[in-house]
């Protein structure tokens, strides 16, 4: 059911489908915005004495890539409700990081599952065959770190595919390294998204640049990331992956039943458009 009526407000997206089309939407938004999560990814100063160690320190980001075509059309869309039916973070690093890590034995897939089944997310090489996801096997200790990860391979370029199983159409915000990949802001859950229609797929190659271009994803070391090297960005988040649901109000869609999404890695989505300013490198 629809909690609330938008309130008229216009938001920018864009989807790719399988076929290679895209849509860039404008949604109206919710009278309630989701709580502001500039703060997010804070720590106390003192750790439980069960904690798990802190995961190794990001020794790849996401840098500003080569231009590659991808063209978008307007669309106008509606959340069902100002509240994400999912939201889900994998972090990235170079392959030794990731052992250590996960350790022995991690789980391994090949994709997840996000909004109970209805959408499958992977990342992609750049031959499209889907990276390995690793995390620590559940009931490793308290405390243990359950972020599922994936080993990047400096210069290699990566895209993020999200295939929708189900007829409901959703809305898509993906952040690479806390940075919104539609804008270059701050990643946010007010931020407009991709349009992710039924039974079809989303793949999102780079950055944003403007409606007929994305700057492609491409793993570099920290000092060479994106979020490195412009004004919006904020090294600590670089080496993490985020991606938030919203469903959209469609008139003969079978409705999906709600559930409250905590955020499983919020610093995917430290704050609150245009689209991505490229970045400034230091000399």
């Amino acid at each position: 059911m629809i909690d609330r009526l938008y309130r008229s407000r216009l938001f920018r997206f864009a989807t790719g489908l399988a076929a290679g089309a895209a849509l860039l939407a404008a949604c109206t938004q919710m009278p309630q915005a989701p709580r502001d999560l500039s703060s997010v990814g804070a720590t106390s100063s003192v750790a439980p004495a069960s904690a798990a160690p802190a995961a190794p320190a990001p020794q790849l980001g996401t840098q500003w890539g080569e231009g590659l075509e991808s063209k978008t059309r307007s669309v106008v869309t509606k959340r069902l409700s100002a509240q994400p039916d999912d939201v889900a973070s994998l972090g990235y690093n170079e392959a030794s990081a990731v052992r250590r890590a996960v350790g022995n034995n991690p789980e391994r897939r090949l994709s997840m599952l996000l909004a109970d089944g209805d959408v499958e997310w992977s990342v992609l090489d750049e031959e499209g065959r889907a990276l390995p996801l690793q995390r620590a096997r559940r009931g490793a200790g308290p405390g243990a770190d359950d972020t599922f990860r994936l080993a990047g391979v400096e210069g290699a370029r990566y895209t993020l595919r999200f295939r929708n199983l189900s007829e409901r159409s959703y809305e898509v915000i993906a952040t690479v390294d806390g940075l919104d990949v539609l804008n270059g802001k701050p990643g946010s859950l007010r931020n407009g998204g991709y349009v992710l229609r039924p039974l079809q797929a989303l793949t999102i190659e780079g950055f944003r640049k403007s409606q007929n271009e994305v700057a492609a994803f491409r793993f570099a070391a920290p000092g060479r990331a994106y979020a490195a090297n412009t004004e919006a960005g904020d090294v600590r988040n670089i080496g993490m992956i985020g991606a938030a649901l919203f469903e959209l109000e469609e008139p003969d869609a079978p409705r999906r039943q709600r559930r409250d999404a905590a955020p499983s890695q919020p610093s995917a989505f430290p704050a609150d458009g245009a689209y991505a300013p490229p970045p400034r490198y230091r000399k």
